[in-house]
């Protein structure tokens, strides 16, 4: 064979091998997990026909029905301690995505200017993920409530910066928000979960990982539904705390776009490498049309609700399911929407260093060992931070720190302190600070302590946090 013959196989072996190399080094891997989150607005903890707390016939909705979540469910664990981190919308958004507190972000509220934030961080859950394995795709549909685009997070596919306008919100129309609007796509439940499905149908065919999450715009007012729904609803009884038959008929509707979802999911052959999560971004709204007094809401056995850091107003369905993780088991370790992001990204392989500006913790081992553990995290408890004044709520700036078992809140007009006995006490009934001093002051200083470190915004008279950058207003603690 002459020499130009060697020369030209040596040449075309290097080829070869170094396409096949670089094939391999980014082909993906059948045990890399897939994603997906399906994020409701404004659905309490017992809003939902699963059972949170084994022991507790009162955390599941006396009224709505919710099939495919409890399918879910009893494939997965339920966490009857899970925390939004805001009791409002935004706040907790952010949370997610960046795994820190409202505080931390001083991102506080609804409506605020978040240009203090930096959204170039490396430490979103679409970034990570791509840093361990540069084929996830990542997708989020419905709501997005955060003040950049989808992309400057790391999201390839999105539907842009939308918020509850485009799911229907007409907030002039206060009373009107609370009636009965019928649509064959209510609250676009129907049409964001097509966009989900074709997702996911194209991630199956190029057998890439992927990371979804799917923002619904229900359980939102205006309250909206399908009128076969309605009709079933309208000739059921109503429950003891939860009554409204177009609000129950939103959320079963709301429950048939995650059948269809999960239906899909498991048709392509996608169910058992995947991470389903399910959750809200803050608790209910207690009564409708909302008002600040009244005896017992629909968020009964929890206080209150939205708008307030009281258990009603923060405290949420989650249910995840996905590999090795038990069937139908319930965990009491309390968890915030800031431990998602550590979760998912050690679920797919790389353990986060606990550090200081990172507020979540994993719970990957307490869903490998049968719901029991503990989540470690950089900070001391759970923080939750609402430093204004709210007219339908509370009316009251107010902070609030969960250790354990006990509950703290703090009001900043007059330093009022409540404290709880969470075990014992959901409905928040009985101040112990009298009879529990040392919890009180530990629960007390851990707080202070917090808000002071990350220099979180402190109220003063007057202050909503709307509008003006941060920086104008100079009030921090």
């Amino acid at each position: 064979m002459k020499t130009g013959s060697y020369f030209f196989i040596l040449i075309s072996l290097i080829i070869v091998l170094f396409l096949g190399c670089k094939t391999a080094s980014i082909a993906p891997n059948e045990t890399t997990p897939n994603f997906i989150v399906i994020l409701s607005d404004d659905q309490g903890w017992n809003g939902t026909s699963v059972q949170m707390m084994d022991d507790l016939p009162t955390s599941k909705s006396d009224y709505h029905e919710t099939p495919h979540l409890e399918a879910l469910a009893n494939r997965g664990m339920r966490f009857s301690s899970a925390y939004a981190s805001a009791p409002v919308c935004s706040p907790s958004r952010y949370s997610i995505q960046l795994g820190k507190t409202p505080a931390r972000l001083k991102m506080i509220r609804v409506g605020m200017n978040t240009k203090h934030i930096n959204h170039q961080t490396p430490y979103t859950i679409p970034k990570l993920l791509k840093k361990i394995n540069p084929n996830y795709k990542t997708a989020h549909f419905g709501k997005w409530g955060i003040g950049v685009h989808p992309s400057e997070l790391g999201y390839d596919e999105s539907d842009g910066m939308t918020g509850n306008k485009d799911g229907v919100f007409n907030y002039k129309a206060n009373r009107k928000q609370w009636q009965n609007n019928v649509d064959e796509d209510p609250k676009k439940i129907f049409s964001t979960t097509a966009r989900a499905i074709n997702f996911l149908e194209r991630q199956a065919m190029s057998k890439q990982p992927f990371f979804l999450q799917v923002s619904h715009y229900a359980v939102h007012s205006d309250v909206m539904m399908r009128q076969k729904t309605l009709d079933t609803y309208q000739s059921k009884p109503r429950g003891r705390y939860q009554k409204h038959a177009g609000f129950a008929a939103m959320t079963e509707d709301l429950d048939s776009g995650v059948g269809l979802l999960l239906k899909r999911l498991k048709s392509l052959g996608l169910e058992k490498n995947t991470y389903v999560i399910y959750t809200s971004d803050n608790g209910a709204v207690p009564i409708m049309p909302p008002k600040p007094k009244y005896n017992r809401g629909s968020n009964f056995p929890l206080s209150r609700g939205k708008w307030d850091a009281m258990e009603g107003g923060i405290r949420v369905p989650f249910v995840i399911a996905g590999p090795q993780i038990t069937p139908g088991s319930e965990s009491k370790t309390p968890i915030t929407h800031s431990d998602l992001l550590p979760t998912i990204i050690d679920l797919a392989g790389q353990k986060l260093s606990l550090q200081d500006d990172i507020d979540g913790g994993s719970f990957k081992s307490i869903l490998n060992q049968g719901a029991n553990g503990n989540v470690s995290r950089f900070s001391e408890g759970l923080i939750f931070h609402v430093p204004y004044e709210n007219g339908i709520a509370l009316k009251r700036a107010h902070s609030a720190i969960i250790m354990d078992h006990f509950k703290l809140i703090k009001f900043h007009d007059n330093n009022e302190l409540l404290l709880f006995d969470l075990n014992n006490d959901f409905e928040e009934q009985y101040n112990l600070i009298m009879s529990h001093p040392n919890e009180l002051k530990q629960l007390k200083t851990a707080l202070d302590s917090y808000l002071h470190k990350v220099k979180a915004p402190k109220w003063k008279p007057g202050i909503t946090w709307k509008n003006k950058p941060i920086e104008k207003i100079n009030s921090y603690h």
